[in-house]
């Protein structure tokens, strides 16, 4: 049976300012991209949601960012690879005394936001993310790395050692080279539902999406990710993952 995992990003308030329904979203994905307070998150939503993730058997994964919280992570930004590497090993190591606390761990990482896109092709920043995680893990270095299929990012954790997930995205379009639109550009975010939906158990049996373009382009991914800040996004992803189930995929963690 064809199976895939369900990831979204989560945690991603500050204080008394909350973006996503983290815990009703808990009971639908089964990997959660937390936030570790670089592009949004806090000490305590992140001890939060590690506990609500743990409490229902989610995988908790530490979402990495450039430090930006005032552009949410979203801002391109040229951090010198050294001081990035400690920076992605913080927030690691931040999220992984919670994740302890609740009874659980760290179970892979994912960049976010501007750092993902920039790691697709960047050789020399997706050098200092993996470098960041080997720093992380020093003891225990085979923590997964999650990322777009074909990206440097995940060329470069494979050849450290650490497992090379490939992700792909339902809700957002896809040039013709397997790559993300940019989010500036009209048409780079899907918005309908049921195009969502249908995109998904696309992705999930055949590994194919249409293009913005129109074309076919082929995307095998491990791990599908639903975007939490969209708006209904809880509904939509009840929806996603009961129409995969009906479709004959098995929905579960990658790890």
């Amino acid at each position: 049976m064809t199976s895939i995992d369900l990831n979204a990003d989560l945690g991603e308030g500050f204080g008394r300012w909350q973006l996503t329904d983290d815990e009703r979203l808990l009971s639908v994905v089964t990997s959660a991209n937390v936030a570790c307070g670089f592009h949004a998150g806090d000490a305590a939503t992140m001890r939060r949601v590690c506990e609500q993730a743990a409490e229902r058997g989610v995988r908790i994964g530490a979402q990495v960012s450039y430090r930006d919280l005032a552009g949410f992570g979203r801002r391109a930004m040229d951090v010198p690879p050294a001081e990035l590497a400690a920076e992605v090993a913080y927030q690691i190591g931040a999220l992984e005394v919670f994740a302890r606390a609740a009874g659980t761990h760290v179970s892979y990482v994912k960049p976010h936001g501007a750092l993902y896109n920039r790691v697709v092709h960047d050789e020399e920043q997706a050098g200092a993310v993996v470098d960041g995680v080997l720093l992380a893990t020093r003891a225990d270095a085979t923590l997964p790395v999650l990322g777009l299929p074909g990206s440097r990012l995940l060329e470069l954790a494979a050849k450290a050692g650490l497992p090379a997930v490939t992700e792909a995205f339902a809700d957002r379009a896809y040039t013709e080279r397997g790559t993300l639109v940019p989010r500036g550009q009209d048409g780079a975010v899907v918005t309908d539902p049921e195009a969502v939906v249908e995109r998904s158990v696309g992705l999930a049996r055949s590994g194919v999406v249409t293009s913005h373009t129109g074309t076919r382009v082929e995307v095998r991914a491990r791990s599908l990710c639903l975007h939490g800040d969209t708006p209904g996004a809880v509904e939509l992803a009840r929806r996603v993952r009961a129409r995969l189930e009906e479709s004959g995929v098995r929905v579960e963690a990658f790890v």
